[in-house]
């Protein structure tokens, strides 16, 4: 089973504490930052579609990518109340975008780029969000660091409500550089019975020089590291890093 394809379903009731809102509060303050006003924002690995919604409802054209189709058609239920507003959602994987027209702003969020844990994925990847975005927008977007990671290896985490009891196991390797994250998930049926189901995910840890290397081998320009929903320096005992970088 491919990563979120269990998970779908429960995702947003698992992960309330997301801060989703303070999150598109601070894309916003980004994009009242940019070189060139911001209509149009491309959200790529958009996940259940919380943060595309919450920024379509803000009054930007918001295109959503994701690579998962049970994701996606969460996200199409969640963004249907927005109507005329909703994002357009497509199915694709972050190597391969594909946009109609290039966009003022690419946004990426809760560590989805860890998930391209080949190098050549991830330069591809920033790449294609070179290619559409304009000149002098921004690519904004965080990733789980290096340290938070490594201090996850042999942990176990649970998440429940009062419809799913969620288990990850989590190992970090130093040979591939990756965690590996093993969920069981529990589903309560309306008859009182449980379901199981087992995923696996796999997060590549990227250092602040690689990132920085692809992202200037992209073409990209201006790039800066901060910590999590801040403009300050990383501390070293950073578990999330907001990158930015600018097309020229």
């Amino acid at each position: 089973m491919s990563s979120y394809d269990a998970l779908a379903d429960s995702y947003d009731a698992l992960m309330a504490d997301g801060s989703y809102r303070k999150r598109a509060d601070f894309l916003e303050k980004q994009f009242r930052k940019s070189r060139i006003p911001v209509h149009t924002v491309l959200d790529l690995a958009c996940g259940t579609g919380t943060i595309a919604c919450l920024l379509a409802e803000r009054g930007y054209q918001v295109t959503a990518t994701d690579g998962s189709e049970e994701m996606l058609t969460q996200a199409m239920s969640k963004a249907a109340v927005l109507e005329e507003r909703a994002p357009l959602f497509l199915h694709q994987s972050m190597p391969r975008l594909r946009l109609i027209e290039p966009v003022d702003a690419v946004v990426s969020t809760l560590d989805s780029l860890n998930y391209l844990t080949r190098e050549k994925d991830l330069r591809e990847t920033f790449c294609r969000v070179f290619r559409w975005l304009k000149p002098g927008g921004a690519f904004i977007f965080d990733v789980n660091t290096p340290y938070k990671l490594r201090r996850m290896d042999g942990q176990m985490y649970m998440d429940e409500t009062e419809e799913t009891f969620c288990v990850w196991r989590t190992f970090f390797s130093e040979r591939t550089q990756a965690c590996t994250y093993q969920v069981d998930l529990f589903q309560l049926n309306a008859d009182g019975t449980w379901d199981r189901s087992f995923e696996e995910h796999r997060e590549r840890a990227w250092t602040e020089e690689q990132l920085r290397t692809f992202l200037t081998d992209a073409g990209f320009a201006e790039i800066t590291v901060s910590g999590d929903l801040t403009s300050r320096p990383p501390r070293v005992e950073e578990d999330r890093w907001i990158v930015r970088a600018v097309r020229p």
